[in-house]
């Protein structure tokens, strides 16, 4: 089966089989009773929501890897990852115990990678991050489900064009899962992702980024600039916490995209103009993947002024509404 054939097959497996399971958890009840978000002060959300998404698109990935008889190597670890996020969901676990297994399955990516020591300790370091990174950007409806939708895509769509079959297939089951989800997540959201499809969702994109590198399906700065929005939201936000001197492992509502939601845009429009971000930085990403030199600079210098522009706006906007409300 050609690369193409086999990623729309887990495209549409995926979004099917995760739609599918998030739609009878819901009917049945079970999705209460499995587990649920409670509002509280750091919260954007008023009600309380089953948490379950994350089985919706575990479910949907790996019927999609069944079909297609795709397994990659590198996906492995995720299968922790996804056990204890599980666990967490339903129970509650430590920091201290969840920060280790993410370790754990880093170490374990670049081992399978076959990673010399010191290439190995910065992909190790940068996977943990970007696991975290996304659990902390899943905070909004429609926001995480969207980034995986268009991350993973262009993944998939940069892997069938160098004719990387595997490498297609897995992104494409990720991207299918995150649609399935979509549907329940976009605003009002009826279902969150929870830590189950978060957590995973931000260590395979860090896998996928190695593997394709690897294989040379893609530049080293390609997955980076594919979800730049998340990165670049994420690292900001710690940089500016850490020289504040505010305990910067602690749950916040600093974010940029909170900051947008709380000064009145609203989940919906936060989510649209996020989708934006996203799609220019996929598809500059996208456009300059053969490309070298000063080219790929030309064309990554839109979202990369893109991004900084929203930055500033949202600052500004930030600042605006609170004033308005200090002078009431």
């Amino acid at each position: 089966m050609s690369p193409v054939l086999s990623a729309l097959l887990a495209l549409a497996v995926s979004a099917g089989s995760a739609a599918a399971v998030l739609w009878l958890l819901l009917r049945t009840g079970w999705a209460w009773r499995l587990a649920t978000d409670e509002p509280n002060h750091r919260s954007l959300h008023t009600r309380v929501t089953p948490r379950v998404g994350g089985w919706g698109i575990v479910a949907g990935v790996l019927c999609a890897l069944v079909a297609t008889s795709v397994a990659p190597v590198w996906m492995w670890p995720a299968l922790g990852l996804v056990a204890v996020s599980f666990a967490d969901d339903r129970h509650g676990l430590s920091t201290g115990l969840r920060f280790a297994v993410h370790c754990l399955a880093a170490v374990t990516l670049v081992v399978v990678c076959g990673l010399s020591w010191l290439p190995a300790l910065s992909v190790a370091v940068l996977t943990v991050w970007m696991t975290n990174l996304y659990n902390f950007m899943d905070g909004s409806d429609g926001l995480a489900g969207g980034m995986a939708f268009f991350g993973f895509g262009a993944c998939a769509l940069a892997a069938a064009s160098a004719g990387q079959p595997e490498l297609a297939t897995t992104a494409a089951a990720l991207a299918g899962g995150a649609a399935g989800f979509l549907l329940f997540n976009l605003h009002p959201a009826r279902v969150f992702m929870g830590d189950a499809g978060s957590i995973p969702l931000g260590f395979l994109a860090a896998a996928l980024a190695v593997a394709g590198a690897l294989s040379n399906a893609w530049p080293v700065w390609f997955v980076p600039v594919v979800f730049a929005p998340f990165i670049v939201d994420a690292s900001v936000t710690l940089v500016r916490r850490i020289f504040r001197g505010e305990r910067f492992w602690q749950a916040h509502r600093e974010h940029f995209y909170q900051r947008l939601v709380r000064s009145g845009f609203g989940h919906a429009r936060t989510a649209w103009f996020a989708y934006a971000l996203m799609a220019v930085c996929a598809a500059s990403a996208l456009a300059v993947r053969t490309a070298s030199g000063i080219t790929v600079l030309a064309v990554l210098g839109l979202p990369a002024a893109l991004l900084l522009t929203a930055g500033f706006w949202i600052d500004r906007r930030w600042r605006a509404s609170n004033n308005t409300r200090d002078t009431r």
